[in-house]
């Protein structure tokens, strides 16, 4: 085998790697974010939220656009403006309590540049919201989202971007059997 041979099969292998790890912080994110947290030893949002931010660059921006996400989600840049987003979220008591939300995710398109340091993607998702008021709806959504390789070798979002599809509502029994808490990670 040729050192050119060589040396593209290296190029092949790291875009491949990228491509994975791309794939499980984009996981990582929406699993974070369900409701209830399946991570084990999870035991608020506050260490939810800080979960979530070891997955964003400190540069990172997040944002809700388009028609129906521009208001009711806005604009965060950089790391503290990401957190302060997710606290808003996530950082006092809601009511109606949201008591499920989980995220399904579709249509996946990851595109990582020539030298494996910056990535793409592309998904599709929806996700059934049950409150504790028995409100329940399913929203889909359009994201597209941009990540680095930081200096220590991890994956990061550079921008979560996410638009609206459509919010449809859910009869209040739509779901009859689902757990007050997860036990899916437990040892």
């Amino acid at each position: 085998m040729s050192e050119n041979q060589i040396e593209q099969l290296q190029t092949r292998i790291a875009i491949l790697e990228a491509e994975a790890e791309v794939r499980r912080v984009q996981a990582r994110y929406m699993f974070l974010c369900d409701t209830p947290n399946p991570e084990f030893g999870c035991n608020d949002d506050a260490e939810r939220i800080d979960r979530i931010m070891e997955l964003f660059a400190p540069e990172a921006v997040w944002e809700g656009v388009g028609e129906y996400y521009d208001n009711q989600f806005g604009r965060a840049e950089g790391w503290d403006a990401v957190k302060k987003h997710f606290q808003g979220f996530w950082g006092g008591k809601t009511d109606p309590a949201l008591i499920l939300n989980c995220h399904y995710l579709t249509s996946e398109q990851i595109r990582v540049s020539d030298d494996a340091m910056t990535a793409e993607g592309n998904w599709v998702h929806m996700q059934p919201w049950l409150f504790s008021d028995g409100k329940a709806l399913l929203r889909s959504s359009r994201l597209w989202n941009s990540y680095r390789k930081c200096e220590d070798g991890k994956w990061r979002y550079t921008r979560n971007r996410t638009e609206n599809v459509f919010v449809a509502p859910l009869p209040a029994t739509w779901a009859s059997d689902y757990p007050s808490k997860s036990v899916l990670m437990t040892p």
